[in-house]
């Protein structure tokens, strides 16, 4: 049995004092992260003085190009911009169950089907509520909302941990490389300012023309696909790469450094426009175009996970803004990286202890990311088939 969307649910109408918003609870579609990953914050605040308004327990899903799967419950009150859809769950439906109704990838598809405009589409209000959903009573409601909501709980976990772990790197790099604690007074003189030219060496991506594109199993990183947190988002999509002769430094293997050179507008909500990003997991070979930097090691004292962890340091964002310019579309100048200057020993040993801390704790992060892709998969697996009833979930109690 089913039923229209509007039958279980309904747009709210109220509306929220802007000057009553934070970039923590004001939401865009652009600090709406794609495929189902939630939110970051507001780059800024709208100038109006009211927007639509949202509640705890609301779904958010952004109207813009549905294809991004951009969607979000609410865990605080806020507001949002009118392109922004926000759900209020109808007497007698769970709110968990209605945000997985809203996340399952064939509602997605029937909003981006019944959407107008071709360059930047938008989902229909009216057609929306049109969608079929199916009916089950609040039990079955609340037993498939927990099974999702189970493996979903996992992920957030693990996303946590990984957030910990970066700041634990943070840390010991401010530490050892900025306040020189492992000496606990001035720093001793062995140690001197040096130039990340001299212990590294910058690639630059490919630089493709678009006859040369076509579908293939390898996937390539760009602007376009730089991630917010870190890694690349190459899952879902038939990517589109080069079919010409590819240079080997054009590829980049697992744990490499890629830093956004072109662009930077794609991330204003990152620091200084140009946080470096790390490739660290499920990719054992991907190709990455001219918008893109690979920074690697050209010393064997420091591996490519301690070069990773150099640049994810306050100082170097806060370099890196003398090095933006442009105006609509802002660049990080070449010369960033190679004049970026740290305090390393003169002996490039006396880092091991602390290239084998961070480089454990990457490969945590590495672990835990891949596990989240075998789960997020499982979950997306399941959806559908615990909607549509294929799954009989009479007997579990969540």
């Amino acid at each position: 049995m089913k039923s229209n969307l509007s039958d279980i649910c309904e747009y709210r109408k109220g509306k929220i004092d802007v000057s009553t918003l934070t970039q923590e609870n004001y939401i865009s579609t652009e600090n709406m992260l794609p495929n189902k990953c939630g939110i970051t914050l507001a780059a800024t605040l709208p100038t109006v003085p009211q927007t639509q308004e949202y509640i705890i327990g609301d779904v958010l899903v952004s109207n813009i190009r549905p294809y991004f799967k951009k969607i979000w419950k609410a865990t605080m009150k806020g507001g949002c911009s009118n392109d922004v859809l926000v759900f209020k769950a109808k007497k007698g439906i769970d709110q968990d169950f209605l945000y997985y109704l809203l996340a399952d990838d064939a509602f997605f598809d029937y909003s981006m089907a019944t959407s107008k405009g071709t360059k930047m589409p938008r989902g229909d209000k009216s057609s929306i509520m049109q969608y079929q959903v199916p009916v089950f009573d609040m039990t079955t409601q609340k037993r498939i909302a927990g099974i999702l909501r189970a493996i979903d709980d996992k992920i957030a976990l693990s996303n946590k941990i990984n957030d910990n772990l970066s700041k634990q790197i943070r840390t010991l790099c401010n530490a050892w490389l900025i306040e020189y604690a492992p000496f606990g007074y001035e720093c001793p003189d062995y140690w001197e300012l040096t130039p990340l030219s001299s212990i590294a060496r910058f690639i630059g991506g490919y630089s493709y023309k678009g006859e040369e594109l076509q579908e293939s199993t390898i996937a390539m990183a760009t602007i376009k696909n730089f991630e917010r947190k870190g890694g690349f988002k190459l899952d879902g999509y038939k990517e589109l790469v080069p079919s010409g002769k590819l240079k080997p430094e054009h590829h980049a293997a697992l744990f490499d450094t890629l830093v956004a050179h072109t662009d930077l507008t794609q991330n204003a909500d990152v620091i200084g426009n140009a946080e470096p990003v790390l490739s660290l997991s499920g990719y054992e070979d991907i190709i990455f175009s001219m918008d893109l930097v690979k920074v690697l090691p050209n010393t064997p004292e420091i591996s490519k996970f301690l070069v990773a962890a150099m640049l994810q340091t306050q100082q170097f964002k806060s370099h890196c803004l003398g090095y933006v310019n442009g105006t609509t579309v802002l660049h990080l100048s070449k010369k960033a990286l190679p004049e970026y200057s740290l305090m390393l020993p003169n002996d490039l040993s006396l880092l091991k202890p602390l290239d084998e801390a961070v480089t454990s704790m990457y490969k945590q992060m590495a672990q835990n990311i891949d596990e989240n892709k075998t789960l997020a998969n499982l979950r997306d697996g399941l959806l559908p088939r615990l909607m549509s009833g294929e799954l009989d979930v009479s007997d579990l109690n969540f």
